[in-house]
């Protein structure tokens, strides 16, 4: 008598718990093993020849695969709808491995205008090493993105929402023009989780996450992913990943594996407690703005209904006081820990101009809209009233 049950395209949360690769492990494990090895064993001499020239499947070296990040890495592509994904030692790795492979001196990437520090920091360094420029531009409409692409451009790199001042690019748009030009669209999809934002299904090429933040979720592991086109990731694993050797361990894997499978929960809940933060911040008198697409009054407010499945877990507002009162301020929470990173159970808080944002000058940090008085809070899962009495306290000193 046969169970089978009709094939059927599962759930997110359903995705996200099961995994889609348990064939490849013997005896039937509910979860997947670490396999906490650095090399593999080859039955025969001729087997690790053909392993070598890609005449053969199976694993040789950690750097090169392991099991337990290729279940990683498979579930990763299912959940943001891409061909085949590719994990890293951090967010930046995947950043770095992505960029390099991509481009060559002469070429420019037009970049979001705003960006996480170390992103930007990056882009530096390879225009004064290597010739490869990069200009901002806000994108705000699609006549704008047109006038800034250039005839050298290879590369759209957007963040949306724009870390940390919550702006939005429109990803069908991005995606639309990169198509007709031939210009290879990267998103940084970090703030959202593949859960609240998939840029592939709005044209978009390749994802990258910071998977430290909301993909892990307890602060406990340092990687990044980057999902997208086959063709286009197994370039960059035979290159950037294989030879820059910023590969993920079988450790750090199994705890995103481990926290993919409450990714659905919990973004719910750090949805449904930064809406109500948000809204407690914009009657608060100290405060003069208050950044979270989730606010109807947020200027782009429709397209983060229509590109989102929820308005994420960032809250960005701004202090009367400027840097002063921000520094008051972030001395006197208890509750919000005062440290940088987000996307964990726990709310951080912290200040950009001073801390993530520090190493941009002065003036190109403002003209992003990172200004001395912001402050960037990662709203945890706690009980969110707590979380606002916190606060609370916090601003009386302001």
């Amino acid at each position: 008598m046969s169970h089978s049950q009709p094939k059927r395209d599962f759930g997110f949360a359903t995705k996200a718990i099961h995994d889609t690769a348990h064939q490849r492990f013997t005896g039937g494990p509910l979860v997947p093993p670490i396999y906490q090895t650095s090399t593999f064993v080859f039955p025969t001499a001729e087997d690790g020849a053909e392993r070598f020239a890609g005449e053969a499947s199976g694993y040789i070296y950690s750097r090169l695969g392991n099991p337990t990040v290729s279940a990683l890495e498979e579930k990763i592509a299912s959940l943001e709808k891409a061909e085949m994904a590719l994990a890293f030692s951090s967010g930046m790795a995947a950043v770095s491995a992505v960029l390099m492979a991509l481009v060559k001196t002469g070429d420019h990437i037009l970049c979001s205008k705003g960006m996480y520090g170390c992103t930007f920091s990056l882009l530096n360094w390879l225009q004064n090493r290597f010739g490869v420029e990069h200009s901002l531009s806000t994108m705000s409409d699609e006549e704008m993105l047109r006038q800034a692409i250039k005839p050298n451009t290879k590369l759209i790199y957007v963040e949306t929402p724009v870390n940390p001042t919550m702006e939005l690019i429109d990803l069908e748009m991005v995606g639309r023009v990169g198509k007709e030009l031939g210009i290879i669209t990267i998103v940084d999809n970090t703030f959202m989780s593949p859960y609240l934002q998939r840029p592939i299904e709005w044209g978009c090429d390749l994802v990258i996450h910071s998977a430290t933040k909301y993909i892990g979720g307890h602060g406990d592991v340092i990687a990044g992913l980057v999902a997208g086109p086959r063709s286009l990731l197994e370039e960059m694993q035979k290159t950037t990943q294989k030879d820059f050797g910023g590969v993920l361990g079988p450790m750090d894997a199994f705890l995103l594996l481990r926290g993919l499978k409450t990714l659905a929960v919990r973004m719910e809940a750090h949805t449904k407690n930064a809406q109500a933060v948000a809204k407690f911040l914009t009657s608060h008198p100290q405060v003069e703005r208050v950044r979270y697409p989730g606010l109807p009054e947020f200027p782009q407010h429709a397209l983060a209904q229509k590109q989102m499945d929820g308005f994420g877990g960032v809250v960005s507002f701004e202090l009367k006081g400027g840097h002063a009162a921000a520094t008051r301020m972030l001395n006197h929470v208890s509750l919000c820990r005062l440290a940088v990173s987000l996307g964990d159970v726990d709310s951080l808080i912290q200040h950009p101009a001073s801390m993530t944002h520090a190493i941009v000058p002065r003036e190109e940090r403002l003209n992003m809209g990172i200004t001395d008085g912001l402050i960037r809070l990662s709203v945890g899962i706690e009980e969110v009233q707590d979380i606002i009495c916190d606060l609370e306290n916090a601003l009386s000193f302001v």
